[in-house]
């Protein structure tokens, strides 16, 4: 059951929570991050993934990455999956994602600009 809004500021306060999730799912940026959704990812664990993801750059406070989601690239076999463009337009798939690999995509390819060569998608 949804919590019931009692004040102006709590209504404030959920209004500043929802533009901020909008707010990588929306724009122009930078980095754009887009998280593989279709069935087959989904039930690899794409759901943990997009939400790790999430979390990992709200606490790195990069506001010039946005996240996407898309359906299944067709490489079910290393779902869960995203594919990361970066500032360039280069594209990078990454495949058979789970937590710890996403933050050390964060931290690496987002944050320090080096692509993980070890969990780029082998096609």
């Amino acid at each position: 059951m949804a919590k019931k809004i009692t004040s102006a500021e709590e209504l404030s306060k959920l209004r500043d929570e929802f533009k901020k999730g909008l707010e990588l799912r929306t724009g122009s940026k930078d980095i754009t991050v887009t998280v593989h959704m279709g069935t087959c990812g989904i039930t690899a664990g794409a759901r943990d993934v997009l939400m790790e993801l999430a979390d990992a750059l709200a606490s790195a406070s990069r506001s010039d990455v946005t996240i996407k989601q898309s359906g299944c690239l067709g490489w079910c076999e290393l779902e869960p999956m995203i594919t990361l463009r970066d500032q360039t337009g280069k594209e990078y798939c990454y495949g058979e994602l789970d937590a710890n690999r996403v933050r050390q995509i964060v931290r690496q390819h987002i944050l320090g600009g080096q692509p993980v060569q070890e969990f780029l998608a082998k096609t």
